[in-house]
């Protein structure tokens, strides 16, 4: 899990700081948000999960970040929380809940990785994932998706080629086309 944490942060930063003005605006794969509420969504988000980890609790409701660049900034100290081994352990309390450490981490995982390729695709950016990374997601997004589905954060899943990857899968099952282009 904690690998492939630090692979979507990566993945994510580098889309995130690379997204020009002018396409904030842009639809996204994720059709409940533009580019620019994508990073309305996640500046609250990434800020609760980087509290999660060090299992601070929430103190209120957060201020979203909204540049790409802090965005992209709370996403890597998110991810860093995440990796000290202390971090998976117990419960915590993220967002409005407590949930098994572990769980939460996979929810800010699935939020860098799908949202990620969400802010790639509107903006014509690659973003290639490894198979290992891929797996892992698809495992979360098993996990969650009935869940997620119900509270409105996947929409219905997409029937995947036979050969795609797991990655493609993830995408599938999280209600997004994997071959979507802006």
């Amino acid at each position: 899990m904690q690998t492939a944490l630090a692979e979507f942060a990566t993945l994510f930063a580098r889309a995130a700081e690379a997204i020009p003005a002018d396409r904030l605006s842009a639809a996204t794969p994720c059709a409940q948000y533009t580019v620019a509420e994508l990073f309305a969504h996640l500046g609250g988000v990434l800020p609760d999960s980087e509290l999660a980890a060090a299992k601070l609790p929430r103190t209120g409701e957060p201020t979203p970040l909204t540049e790409p660049a802090a965005v992209a900034a709370s996403a890597e100290r998110a991810v860093a929380a995440w990796l000290k081994p202390e971090a998976m352990t117990g419960e915590t309390q993220f967002g409005p809940g407590t949930y098994p450490a572990s769980l939460a981490a996979g929810i800010t995982l699935q939020e860098l990785a799908l949202h990620g390729w969400d802010l790639a695709r509107a903006t014509g950016q690659p973003f290639v994932v490894g198979e290992e990374a891929g797996t892992v997601l698809l495992g979360v997004v098993e996990q969650i998706a009935d869940q997620a589905r119900a509270n409105g954060g996947y929409g219905q899943a997409v029937t995947a080629p036979t050969d795609a990857s797991a990655f493609d899968r993830a995408l599938a099952l999280s209600g997004r086309n994997p071959g979507w282009i802006g």
